[in-house]
């Protein structure tokens, strides 16, 4: 978590929380590896 944290792609993950927030830049980077990952070219 702390490497996320650091890399500026999820909100401060303090505490015993078991989910965590996506900042703009983490979700977009998801949403770009997902694409990459699991769909299919056509």
């Amino acid at each position: 978590m702390d490497r996320l944290y650091k890399k500026g792609l999820i909100a401060n993950p303090r505490g015993k929380s078991k989910s965590v927030v996506l900042s703009d830049e983490g979700l977009q980077r998801s949403e770009e590896l997902f694409r990459a990952l699991f769909t299919r070219a056509k």
